[in-house]
């Protein structure tokens, strides 16, 4: 029960920021510290549940070499969206929510098979917070580009359907595997979303958010740091 309810609150986050973004009023400055809450909640959480216990099941340079691999994976693919594709707009945010979230909801679901309740509750709420603003302002500049509310819809609810998926998947297929290949799943997902906050979260939430952006950001990270205190 646990499983759904998890999956259900961080994949409908998705569809509830697209609807906010569409038919919902959100002033820029709260979009923008907003996402820097979810930053700063991903930066701890990352580390704590994705990072540290690669290193500690599969070593340092393994753990540095999957993560960087990550990272480069995201930036790549963001790199083509962004200067290739040219589409800087809400299908960007669409592209970098799925492409770290489809690793990131993968680890969520393994922490789901032998972590306890905060530990999850630190992650899944860190991704929680990240997928509602990414979501509000990918929708409503989708909308601004000329997509028909349906379209836009019809794309994140399919994004929020892959993510349970992949989380769904980290839960049920991957109970077995070695430590090592959850450690390599884990540090993908960690450099993607590492990836993701340089490229496409900080930026937007400091142009949203300007300097209090800062402080959110720092507010996020004491949070998650809370709940893994807590766990």
């Amino acid at each position: 029960m646990l499983v759904f309810a998890v999956i259900l609150v961080v994949s409908g986050a998705l569809i509830i920021g697209a609807l906010w973004g569409l038919y919902g009023y959100m002033p820029d400055w709260l979009q923008g510290n907003l996402l820097a809450l979810a930053g700063g909640a991903l930066m701890i959480s990352v580390v704590i549940e994705l990072v540290q216990p690669a290193v500690h099941d599969s070593g340092l340079l393994t753990t540095a070499a999957f993560t960087l691999l990550g990272a480069v994976i995201f930036t790549s693919v963001d790199y083509l969206i962004d200067e290739k594709m040219h589409n800087k707009g809400g299908a960007g945010l669409l592209a970098a929510i799925t492409l770290d979230g489809v690793p990131e909801n993968l680890a969520l679901g393994v922490a789901l098979i032998g972590s306890d309740a905060m530990q999850v509750a630190a992650l899944a709420g860190s991704i929680l917070l990240s997928n509602l603003p990414e979501a509000a302002g990918g929708a409503k500049q989708m909308e601004e580009d000329g997509n028909s509310h349906k379209r836009i819809l019809m794309l994140w609810l399919g994004a929020a359907v892959l993510l349970s998926l992949s989380a769904i998947a980290g839960k049920t297929l991957l109970k077995d595997v070695s430590d090592d290949v959850i450690s390599i799943i884990n540090c993908l997902a960690a450099g993607a979303v590492i990836a993701s906050l340089a490229t496409e979260v900080f930026p937007t939430a400091f142009k949203r958010g300007n300097h209090w952006a800062g402080i959110s950001t720092a507010i996020g990270l004491m949070m998650a740091l809370g709940l893994h205190q807590l766990g």
